[in-house]
């Protein structure tokens, strides 16, 4: 890949950043901060006065933290940038996900916190794997004693490319007043509300600015032969060799720079900016590191929206060519262009390539498309949707917003692909799935607020089974005289249990013509009938029903009849075969910082799971998968707990694996249960 120096012109294209990291970490104030200081606003909002231009939902200030991405350009130095705010929950973490598929470089935003450096591991991860340049901006540093020494290392442990400080602080006692820039070898003093003042550097800080200097260029010096050579002599490098190699290694992810800062004060904002403009590849380069197809025209989609009075957008990055508003792409035409920005989106004629923009009434577009002349697919390139850790089942409040609920989920799921929804035909239930109890409830509020539809939610229901332990032989006639044609059905089953996992089965075994062909298929499709509520209250499978013997009636037998009969042989006989209770269980792994593994086979425990054994994660150092047998019903709030005990790092993938017989007091409460609710309804 070509050096940036090589290949950028200033002004240089449109460039795109993301600001990532752990909720708490500051990414809003420091999205105040840049815009503030490249004047984009007169004066900057707050997160405490719920002021800022990101989080300006009812949904974010409500909760007050980023609930979806804030999306402004702006320029610096006549330079024109996207800065895309991503939410840093957890529960979020797909609309992260999403947007570093179409930047040119991160920000991870953390706090000079130890014990908080292990929630970044599952993000810088992704980063290393996908090659996505990153740097890091260590915020809230005028409140931390943490010496930067410490936390270096600390990253270093969960980064698998090397971290390249870029300043080292100035302390006085334990304030941070400024700090020292390891490339210029300067130091400056920060000033409210203005740029920082340039200082002679304090003799407490040479030797640990010339230190933390010769540790930059052996990092750099990893990568070019040249800057080795001069290190090995003793011969000092000039400063644009280091700016230009700092730039080519941090766009072929070989390194990751580290600024440092405190966003609330605009400390090291001017610095991060300057880094951005001169060490961010430009959109050509970031395209062919995706592997960008070369078409005349091509633009990735990663984030679609709903908006109540424009409809819908879908959120674009533009990678080549110059894209005018009623432009088609296959079948769908764009439907105005609009340019995000901090007062609100603005209306284009056009987009250029590197811009950020929304297109208008896409209907057929999905996240994660890729729109090129030839039309639109889905990119192989996109990376898997979250799987899905909670869920609740829901209902609209007003039945007469049953229909429309629908349609709203379908918007809602669109907006955010880790959200999925389904109805359950056996329990009788629409089910919401997502990433955590604060992420489904942001859906529901959203329900609310954009497509005014309330829903009443409760845990969704185990879907037990039930099958039986011993055969029976039942005998059922229906017979009924009305006037006319009677109902005559009469039917001989032998009812019995099957190995688990074989289903239900029904065969015949007619002699002599008792049960004439053309009535056997009612009798099976009673069967089938009953066998969706089993004398439990559940469905029943493993059960094999044989059909022996019966009696018809020349005129009054009907198809009707035997499905009837066979129905009443079921009822009556199925409570005699010693009926079970089957519970469904989970095979989970469950991938967590080796320092909470022993917790975390506590909990499974707790929730009578059956732990398999326990190994490194593949791949992740310092992690551990635990795998196990836990039941469905232990599984609901289980995604709470575990992050409650590792601060938000656990995660896990689960699938059915087998069902098992519950006895005991435990199936009595489940069956008492059913048979309430069965009863309500």
């Amino acid at each position: 890949m070509p050096g940036v120096s090589d290949t950028i012109v200033h002004p240089a294209p449109p460039r795109c950043v993301a600001l990532v990291g752990p909720q708490s970490s500051g990414k809003t104030s420091l999205l105040e901060s840049l815009l503030f200081v490249a004047e984009a606003m007169p004066r900057k909002g707050t997160v405490r006065d719920s002021n800022t231009v990101g989080d300006a939902s009812d949904e974010a200030r409500a909760r007050a933290m980023s609930t979806e991405l804030s999306i402004v350009t702006t320029s610096y130095l006549d330079e024109a940038w996207t800065l895309i705010d991503c939410p840093g929950a957890v529960e979020l973490a797909q609309e992260a996900v999403n947007t570093l598929m179409a930047v040119d470089a991160a920000v991870i935003v953390c706090e000079p916190n130890l014990e908080r450096v292990v929630t970044l591991s599952s993000l810088m991860r992704f980063l290393d794997e996908r090659s996505i340049p990153h740097m890091v901006f260590v915020n809230k540093l005028d409140a931390s004693t943490t010496a930067t020494r410490d936390l270096l290392a600390a990253l270093q442990g969960i980064s698998a490319r090397p971290l390249a400080l870029r300043q080292v602080p100035i302390r006085e006692g334990e304030e941070v007043t400024g700090y020292v820039d390891l490339i210029s070898e300067r130091a400056y003093r920060y000033e409210p509300g203005k740029p920082s003042s340039l200082i002679p550097i304090p003799d407490s800080m040479v030797e640990r600015e010339q230190e933390a200097r010769q540790e930059l260029l052996e990092h750099l010096a990893d990568f070019d032969d040249a800057l080795l050579e001069q290190l090995l002599e003793d011969v000092q490098p000039e400063a644009k060799t280091i700016y230009d190699d700092l730039a080519r290694e941090l766009a072929q992810d070989l390194i990751v720079p580290v600024m440092l800062g405190a966003a609330e004060k605009d400390h090291g904002v001017r610095r991060l900016w300057k880094a951005l403009r001169h060490d961010v590849p430009v959109p050509e380069l970031t395209a062919e590191r995706l592997g960008v197809p070369q078409d005349a025209v091509a633009a990735q989609v990663f984030k679609t929206v709903h908006a109540p009075h424009a409809g819908k957008m879908s959120y674009v990055r533009v990678w080549r060519g110059t894209i005018k508003d009623g432009m088609t792409f296959g079948d769908e035409r764009v439907s105005g262009i609009f340019k995000p920005a901090v007062g609100g989106p603005s209306k284009a004629a056009q987009a250029q390539p590197g811009e950020v923009v929304a297109f208008g009434r896409m209907e057929a577009v999905r996240t994660g498309d890729l729109l090129t002349s030839s039309g639109h697919v889905t990119w192989d390139a996109w990376p898997p949707t979250l799987p899905p850790v909670f869920s609740l089942a829901i209902e609209a409040s007003n039945r007469n917003d049953e229909v429309k609920l629908t349609g709203a989920l379908a918007k809602i799921t669109e907006e955010d692909p880790s959200i999925s929804f389904e109805q359950h035909q056996d329990m009788g239930e629409m089910v919401l799935y997502g990433q955590g109890e604060i992420h489904i409830q942001i859906a529901l509020d959203r329900l609310k607020r954009k497509y005014n539809i309330a829903v009443t939610s409760h845990r969704p229901q185990v879907p037990y089974r039930e099958t039986i332990r011993r055969s029976v032989d039942q005998h059922a006639r229906f017979k009924r005289q009305s006037g006319g044609h009677g109902q005559f059905g009469d039917v001989h089953l032998t009812i019995g249990p099957l190995p688990r996992g074989t289903g239900h089965q029904f065969k015949e075994s007619i002699v002599g013509g008792a049960v004439p062909k053309q009535y056997i298929p009612g009798v099976e499709a009673g069967v089938g009938e009953y066998l969706k509520q089993g004398p439990l209250g559940f469905p029943v499978v493993d059960v094999s029903v044989t059909l022996t013997d019966g009696q018809y009636h020349s005129v009054d037998s009907s198809d009707l009849a035997f499905r009837t009969a066979a129905i009443m042989a079921m009822k009556e006989g199925m409570p005699k075969c010693d009926p079970v209770l089957l519970e469904p269980i989970c095979e989970i792994a469950i991938g967590v910082p080796s320092d909470y593994t022993a917790k975390v086979q506590r909990v499974l425990s707790s929730r009578r799971g059956q732990i398999l054994g326990y190994d490194a994660r593949p791949g992740w150092d310092g992690w551990d998968e635990v795998k196990a047998y836990l039941p469905a019903a232990e599984m609901h709030d289980l995604i709470v707990e575990l992050r409650s005990l590792s601060l938000g790092t656990a995660s896990y993938t689960t699938k059915f694996d087998h069902l098992q017989e519950l006895s005991g007091r435990l199936a009595d409460q489940v069956v008492s249960q059913r048979h309430e609710a069965l009863e309500q309804h």
